[in-house]
């Protein structure tokens, strides 16, 4: 996918990117390349892969759920990476507050240079564990009314990780690819002991190269009980997991 190719199946979508948009992911893509020679941010680093499989995935929540883009919701983005999908969502809707979220400084350190290469305002960031930045004494706790994570563990563990930074009455939008169905089947206990209900699993396809996707929508019902994340390691060492015979 080119960048023009990028632009045009927005276009489709009704979204038009302006000028200053397209340059701030032009940005974006070559100083991805230039740091990861020597940070490990991403194994795809051919242009047309980065515009589909990065730019483009990452702004398939607001492709298929419409509201994301229609009002300034905090996002919190748990185990960003290199910036997937909050960054591409941030430079196309700009009213977005977003706060990032990973354990690599070194990730830290590139995304919040990219933020001020990118003029991209109300953007946090935080070299945590997620388990620490979610625990029952953090400000951050039940305080997002989105949060997101793409590429970052199994349904089971990630909810652990997200749940607990939902707000009652928001969403954790976990981005995946084909086992999305397996992971649910393993990941519903752990969903409704953290006090999500699944709302939706979307099932959508990759312009060109018609790759599965697929975005699981969980509403946030309940607080989460305070005993929840545990401590650093522990949910994906021990995923929670149904009690024998219950489901």
């Amino acid at each position: 996918m080119t960048p023009e190719e990028f632009k045009e199946a927005l276009a489709q979508k009704g979204i038009e990117l302006s000028p200053k948009q397209l340059e701030q992911f032009e940005m974006y893509y070559e100083f991805l390349v230039a740091t990861n020679e020597h940070v490990n941010l991403t194994a795809i680093t051919a242009k047309d892969e980065v515009y589909l499989k990065h730019f483009y995935d990452s702004l398939l929540p607001a492709l298929e759920i419409p509201d994301l883009s229609q009002n300034a919701w905090t996002l919190c983005d748990v185990g960003a990476g290199a910036g997937f999908p909050s960054l591409p969502l941030k430079i196309v809707f700009p009213q977005l507050k977003v706060t990032i979220v990973d354990s690599l400084n070194k990730r830290i350190k590139f995304l919040h240079e990219l933020a001020a290469k990118l003029e991209l305002d109300e953007v946090s960031f935080y070299h945590a564990r997620a388990e620490e930045f979610a625990s029952k004494k953090s400000p951050f706790r039940e305080s997002f009314d989105i949060v997101t994570a793409r590429a970052v563990a199994r349904l089971s563990v990630l909810s652990e990780f997200c749940l607990p930074l939902t707000k009652v009455g928001g969403r954790f939008i976990a981005l995946k690819a084909q086992k999305a169905g397996e992971e649910l089947a393993e990941g519903r206990y752990a969903i409704k002991t953290l006090g999500g209900k699944l709302q939706a699993d979307i099932e959508t396809t990759l312009p060109k190269s018609d790759e599965k996707r697929h975005l699981l929508v969980i509403d946030k019902v309940k607080e989460t009980p305070k005993k929840y994340p545990r401590k650093p390691g522990t949910p994906a060492k021990q995923p929670l997991e149904a009690p024998q015979g219950r489901k």
